[in-house]
């Protein structure tokens, strides 16, 4: 059994598994504490996930109140309550702006580095934790050592590290080639906790039939999106924004976030219906399309639609209208307006399944948290042990939801590890 050489022999000692935004966060807190922390990281950097969220922009928080916060977290937002009053959206700011990281408020309250750069938030955790004496070993992680319910270590490829305190920080199973390939689920099953279903959250979503395909690359933006199961008719999501189509079926924004709430997708359940016009009831829609009409009254139907529709949907609509593209605009009927209007306000489109989990931003399922403190984020089953993030059981929609969850959870791991609660 190899022990670390404290810095101080009267200090707590303590493990910190995984160099993530959790990772670094547990390692900062506990360090800021007193104790002598080793933070192991199999990747030979730290922060490798953390590079390439919010597409390389890092959204680091969300500039909103606790209940606001709460409201946008689909999985055991109640089990957060404590971590989130301990360490708030307002604290993360407030840590990497003393940090030096000058930050930003965009639309929905999303929290960006002013930089637009995911590298100056991993460059500053990582000057903090070696500022703090964090020892950093890039060693991967076999097992936990656990003995009499009492958590006392960790095997490594390189040997036996001996602690007071474990905080496991090793994400899910999303974006697996940044290193988060489901080590936490293992080692959490290995000592006896439950591991809920793994499955990808905030992912784009696979869609039947060749429209998308046919519109591969069209954004749109300032639509309404409704997902509604087909087996009960009830709408289980419903928000407005910006999506795009692809040649799989949706991504983007609204289709994200949408994803959070969809479970069974395989089962063929769902299906999205996009209102292309929203600002339109469809009085307002119908008199739109009677002007555009008169001033391309002598076109075909299919070269009249530029000012109503992006080109590159024109031909699929045309197509779902059933009208045919080459008849004359002054000669389209009142009930081939109306099937166009039903198009408009609702495109259908029947969804089949989610992209691999190695596409999805986050992972829903985790360590069951019936299983954890939530005022300490300590194992019940297995004292000394902590975990923290994305491994847990918790997930929430786009918007840097997550990543204060993976902050809020590592402080409060981080604290209790360090006074040994």
């Amino acid at each position: 059994m190899t022990s670390m050489t404290p810095s101080n022999p009267d200090a707590r000692h303590v493990i910190v598994v995984g160099g993530g935004a959790a990772g670094m966060m547990a390692a900062i807190t506990t360090a800021e504490l007193g104790a002598d922390v080793v933070l192991l990281e199999k990747n030979d950097r730290l922060g490798k996930k953390l590079r390439i969220t919010g597409k390389g922009r890092c959204n680091v928080t969300n500039d909103c109140d606790l209940n606001e916060f709460l409201s946008n977290v689909p999985t055991n937002p109640r089990f957060l309550y404590t971590a989130l009053s301990k360490f708030s959206t307002a604290d993360t700011q407030s840590f990497f702006e003393a940090l030096g990281v000058p930050l930003k408020t965009e639309r929905g309250k999303r929290v960006f580095p002013q930089s637009d750069k995911a590298g100056d938030i991993v460059a500053a955790l990582d000057r903090k934790c070696r500022s703090l004496g964090v020892k950093i070993l890039h060693q991967k992680v076999r097992e936990l050592l656990v003995e009499g319910q009492v958590a006392y270590g960790v095997r490594t490829s390189e040997g036996d590290l001996q602690a007071d305190a474990i905080i496991v920080c090793t994400g899910g199973k999303s974006y697996p080639t940044t290193g988060s390939d489901g080590d936490g689920y293992r080692f959490a099953e290995s000592v006896g906790h439950t591991v809920t279903k793994i499955s990808p959250s905030l992912v784009p979503l696979v869609a039947d039939g060749r429209l998308c395909p046919s519109m591969q690359g069209l954004s749109l933006k300032n639509v309404a999106l409704t997902i509604v199961d087909k087996t009960t008719q009830k709408v289980v999501y419903r928000d407005f924004g910006e999506m795009m189509f692809t040649h799989f079926g949706l991504t983007g924004p609204l289709i994200l976030s949408a994803s959070a709430h969809l479970a069974d997708i395989d089962q063929k359940k769902y299906e999205a219906h996009i209102d292309l016009k929203p600002a339109l009831d469809e009085k307002m829609l119908n008199a739109r399309i009677l002007s555009d009409f008169e001033k391309y009254r002598n076109r075909d139907f299919l070269n009249a639609l530029d000012d109503l529709l992006p080109q590159k949907m024109i031909a699929p609509f045309v197509h779902l209208c059933e009208i045919d593209g080459r008849k004359k605009v002054h000669s389209i009927t009142r009930e081939e307006r109306e099937r166009m209007i039903r198009v408009l306000k609702d495109l259908s489109v029947p969804l089949i399944g989610f992209r691999p989990i190695n596409e999805a931003i986050v992972t829903r399922g985790g360590v069951h948290v019936k299983e954890i403190d939530p005022k300490t984020m300590q194992s019940k089953l297995i004292s000394g042990l902590y975990f923290a993030g994305e491994v847990l059981d918790v997930d929430a929609y786009t918007g840097g939801f997550n990543l204060q969850i993976a902050f809020s959870t590592a402080y409060l791991a981080g604290t209790s590890a360090a006074c040994g609660i």
